[in-house]
């Protein structure tokens, strides 16, 4: 009696270093491949940059640069208040000291995005979710779009653009980078 034959064991292949894994090119474009010299050591390197979406709407000519810089403003402030970081613990541990103390700089950031916020219409608001997940933790605004909603109804992708471009040009005003409108 012949026995089953074996499959033949297939070499896995391996994802060229130099290029981005096809993962992550489904969450975003990178710019083309920009050589240079490594400030340290001399030795030519090669550097691929992730194309934004603020940096797309504003190639677009979607925003404007008001509102590309009042994003990135919005995007420092995030950064800086530690809002987008997994919280770690200490290598070198003092005694008497506290790990989860924070910075003025940090508490300064959070007062800050707070205040940015709370003239969006707060964290629930359409403009506040859309501050806090595309601007600040920098999820696209299709991602965005699918995981929120209002009255049992997703966002459709042209509606999240629009919403954001509503927020941008609010924080624009906000950050003092457009002049407020007066009244009559």
């Amino acid at each position: 009696m012949a026995g089953k034959r074996k499959p033949k064991a297939s070499k896995a292949k391996h994802d060229d270093l130099a290029r981005p894994s096809k993962w992550r090119l489904q969450h975003g474009a990178f710019s083309g491949p920009i050589r240079t010299a490594d400030p340290e050591t001399g030795t030519p390197v090669q550097h691929r940059r992730a194309v934004d979406t603020l940096g797309m709407m504003l190639a677009s000519g979607s925003i404007t640069a008001q509102m590309h810089e009042a994003g990135e403003i919005f995007r420092g402030l995030f950064r800086a208040a530690c809002f987008d970081s997994m919280s770690t613990s200490q290598l070198l541990r003092i005694p008497g000291s506290r790990v989860d103390t924070l910075s003025t700089m940090q508490i300064e950031a959070r007062r800050r995005v707070a205040a940015a916020l709370d003239l969006l219409g707060g964290h629930e608001s359409p403009c506040g979710s859309c501050a806090w997940f595309v601007v600040g933790l920098e999820f696209s605004v299709r991602e965005w779009s699918m995981r929120q909603g209002w009255a049992g109804r997703t966002v459709h992708g042209p509606v999240g653009q629009g919403i954001l471009v509503g927020t941008l040009g609010t924080l624009a005003m906000h950050f003092g980078l457009t002049p407020r409108a007066k009244a009559a």
